[in-house]
């Protein structure tokens, strides 16, 4: 027997070596060198000096800019990720409540949009929410007056729950496994009304599907770049787009890894909240 484990645990490590040494190359390495990158001194010109300062980071936390554009980027993508769910939810319980060829019929039709780059789908959101666009163009035709829609957060915060809503309902999906029918049956069959129903049974038993979707999203979102980039015309300052300006633009390449070791520590953060609430939840 303990040969047999000793057997087992071999062929497992076996196994999960060569994704380990993918993840060490891919993924670890960059992340490393982005980290030692942070700590380095930028010059003028997009010169580089290598050395160990703490510049880059105090002067990250002590800029009320950037304190301003932490705090914003994690709200717009927590208001994006709100919206997502709140949209995709009764299309995912749709389309679980949904059977045979139907199901099969309206499931790729939510995920048809995954088929098209996000950079096209953003041009499309640009024709959509133009000043003299389709919808802005029906509002006023109602006799309201139009907001502007365009290169500021609102279309930010419209072009990524649209673009996130097929994770988020896939997401949704794979959590629903514990909502039994029959559930839902015996609580109307005790009186309970819909809405509490739906509070008290339906609800909680899809949490863990929210919670997968609500991380993924958010994820996503402050992470996202061409949407931001788009529709927000400049003029909406998120942490990727900084990343790039930093990079591209200024040329200062110890920010913006800086920064970009930010978004991992962020993404830390929001696993370690998602691992928190299935403890709570389970």
């Amino acid at each position: 027997m303990p040969g047999l484990a000793l057997g087992r645990a071999g062929t497992a490590t076996a196994l999960l070596l060569p994704i380990a040494l993918i993840n060490a190359i891919g993924f670890l390495l960059p992340v490393l060198n982005l980290l030692r990158m942070s700590f380095n001194e930028a010059l003028s010109g997009g010169g580089i000096r290598e050395t160990f300062t703490l510049a880059n980071w105090s002067g990250l936390f002590g800029d009320s800019f950037y304190l301003e554009l932490i705090v914003n980027s994690v709200l717009v993508s927590l208001g994006i990720t709100f919206a997502t769910l709140i949209v995709s939810y009764p299309i995912a319980l749709y389309l679980h409540r949904s059977s045979g060829r139907w199901r099969t019929f309206l499931t790729v039709l939510v995920i048809s949009p995954l088929l098209t780059s996000a950079v096209v789908r953003t041009y499309g959101w640009i024709a959509l929410l133009a000043d003299q666009g389709p919808i802005v163009n029906a509002i006023a035709a109602f006799g309201f007056t139009p907001p502007r829609l365009m290169f500021n957060t609102t279309g930010v915060v419209i072009g990524l729950t649209e673009i996130l809503m097929p994770y988020m309902i896939l997401s949704l999906l794979a959590g629903f496994g514990r909502l039994d029918p029959r559930v839902e049956e015996a609580a109307m069959s005790l009186g309970a009304p819909p809405g509490k129903t739906f509070w008290r049974v339906i609800l909680p038993l899809t949490l863990p599907g929210i919670a997968l979707g609500c991380l993924l999203c958010f994820v996503l979102a402050v992470s996202s770049f061409i949407t931001p980039k788009l529709l927000g015309g400049g003029r909406v300052f998120l942490l990727a787009t900084e990343i790039y300006d930093q990079a591209i633009v200024t040329l200062n390449w110890p920010l913006a890894a800086t920064l970009s070791i930010l978004v991992l520590v962020i993404f830390g953060a929001a696993l370690a909240v998602y691992a928190r609430v299935l403890r709570v939840i389970e």
